[in-house]
């Protein structure tokens, strides 16, 4: 089983968590990190490799980070580049990639693979609302 960890600024984790809980039930195998306030890099840091030890089960870790770039992104990208577990980081994570990634780790055994389907999800559920100006019907831009 591929385990995963979210993580973000704030209450970013907890929040998709909440809604993950939702529309799938009590995740297993899941870990969510969040990054607050108070919290240092070096606080975050062990964090999330607590997390990691608590997926000790698992032989591979996907990891969800908020924004591309910012810390929680940054600090699990060194927790991959440090080679102790196959990991894969996808940063910029919402809720449509989780609950994919989340629902397809028992039929996508790689985690790349996984990975991959995640950023897809993510990608495809995002569209622009925009009221058509010619006719009442309302239309989705992608």
């Amino acid at each position: 089983m591929t385990g995963m960890i979210v993580t973000g600024h704030g209450s970013f984790a907890t929040g998709i968590t909440s809604g993950l809980k939702l529309l799938a039930g009590e995740p297993a195998h899941y870990e969510a990190v969040d990054f607050l306030p108070e919290d240092s890099v070096e606080i975050l840091t062990e964090k999330l490799k607590q997390a990691a030890d608590r997926l000790e089960d698992c032989g591979e870790i996907i990891i969800y980070a908020d924004l591309t770039g910012g810390s929680p992104f940054n600090v699990s990208i060194r927790m991959k580049m440090e080679g102790e577990r196959i990991m894969e980081v996808i940063g910029g994570a919402n809720l449509p990639m989780i609950l994919d990634g989340y629902l397809a780790r028992e039929g996508i055994g790689d985690v790349r693979a996984l990975a991959q389907a995640a950023l897809t999800a993510g990608k495809e559920a995002m569209v622009w609302f925009q009221p058509s100006e010619e006719t009442d019907d309302d239309e989705y831009e992608e």
